[in-house]
């Protein structure tokens, strides 16, 4: 730069700040996709780079189709939930075919003929390909209460005919385990959402506490967070969930679950508020609240909780999988839900018998959905955190 480009020494510099009136609505610098995030809310933007997150958009799509399943359990469950087929016990999962001679005839299952090995006293199954039963759809079949409510008898699909449709196979009751593995996913699943709720309510009130007022509430709710969070999660469940008297209702026994998981659930969500609370309120705004007179409850409410509510949500996607988990441990121990109330760990509960498991394999089958959704979980609580981070 040439010296004649400087200012003269004593000199002010000169003003180069735009004096015209701001706009916020301008914008003709702008494209149309930049106008499009200009404009866009924050629930907006955190939607758009929740979708980018390809595997955390679909986990999110699974989840919603398992909830709308189970929303749906009596009309899309073949059989209803206690039906046995004392004739067919431990028969293991029918194939569904299509052709038939080379042609499409659509879905449909053969024939089941049944014997028994004297020599390992096993029942055996082989099907009679010169008889087919065909798959129909949204016919009548097992009646029903839907949740409890309304009679019906409508089911989305089953077998015309005398013909039996066991896509995976049946229990030692002769219980249709895939009718049973979706009246489960609704106990699984909800357990889950219900317990979160629990938790939040005690996480977000005795963490808010602590880190709005500090000092010695600070200090006991830490002290009684590190204690608990000293106890092994395991024993602490089974000696709890040992307490439910046997005289209990199921229903009792299931909302008992909910709430011993969600006591013990919500100590790492009380002290994630705690330290947001802690740099949050020290900023002019909460300040501002406490000169006009708002009351410390409304604060933490209204203000400060809304500031970090992306990291709420991303907690709660990550904390449901560790309640789907606990309560199928309690279950397939014995120290949780027993029948017949149904959910993913009392079935595989009846597949502990080692010797039960090699000659019929597909009592695990409940397994697969607890992995999947346990992944889905948590691949969408990746996404959302990535998501809600503004920095990431």
């Amino acid at each position: 730069m040439s010296n004649s480009s400087l200012p003269e020494a004593g000199k002010p510099l000169g003003h180069f700040v735009s004096t015209a009136e701001f706009d916020p609505q301008s914008t003709e610098k702008l494209t149309p996709a930049q106008e499009k995030y200009y404009f866009a809310s924050q629930r907006q933007l955190i939607w758009w780079k929740f979708k980018k997150h390809r595997l955390a958009y679909y986990s999110g799509l699974f989840l919603l189709f398992c909830y709308f399943v189970i929303a749906f359990a009596e009309f899309i469950a073949p059989y209803d939930l206690s039906h046995r087929h004392i004739d067919d016990i431990y028969a293991p999962p029918q194939g569904i075919h299509f052709f038939e001679d080379g042609k499409f005839v659509g879905p449909r299952v053969y024939q089941r003929i049944k014997t028994l090995d004297m020599e390992i006293l096993k029942r055996e199954y082989s099907d009679n390909m010169t008889k087919s039963y065909p798959i129909r759809f949204l016919c009548e079949g097992d009646p029903y209460r839907f949740w409890g409510l309304i009679e019906g008898n409508t089911h989305l699909f089953c077998v015309e005919g005398k013909g039996d449709l066991f896509l995976l196979g049946t229990d030692r009751l002769g219980r249709d385990m895939f009718s049973r593995i979706i009246y489960g996913a609704r106990i699984s699943l909800t357990i889950g959402l219900i317990g979160i709720t629990v938790s939040f309510v005690l996480g977000i009130t005795i963490g808010g506490l602590a880190g709005y007022y500090g000092g010695w509430v600070d200090v006991v709710v830490q002290r009684i967070i590190e204690v608990l969070q000293s106890i092994p999660s395991i024993p602490l469940w089974m000696a709890l969930a040992a307490i439910l008297p046997v005289t209990w209702s199921p229903i009792l026994i299931y909302f008992g679950i909910t709430v011993i998981l969600g006591l013990l659930d919500w100590t790492g969500l009380a002290r994630a508020v705690r330290s947001k609370l802690l740099s949050l309120r020290e900023e002019d705004y909460v300040l501002a609240a406490q000169l006009m007179g708002a009351k410390p409850p409304r604060i933490i409410v209204r203000h400060l909780i809304p500031g970090f509510m992306s990291h709420l949500i991303a907690s709660a996607t990550i904390t449901i999988p560790a309640m789907i988990l606990g309560e199928t441990s309690l279950s397939f121990l014995g120290l949780g839900l027993r029948p017949p109330v149904t959910s993913w760990g009392v079935l595989l509960n009846e597949a502990q018998n080692i010797n039960v498991v090699v000659l019929y394999p597909w009592l695990i089958l409940p397994v697969v959905p607890v992995i999947l959704v346990i992944l889905a979980f948590n691949f969408m609580g990746d996404g959302l955190r990535d998501a809600a981070d503004p920095y990431h």
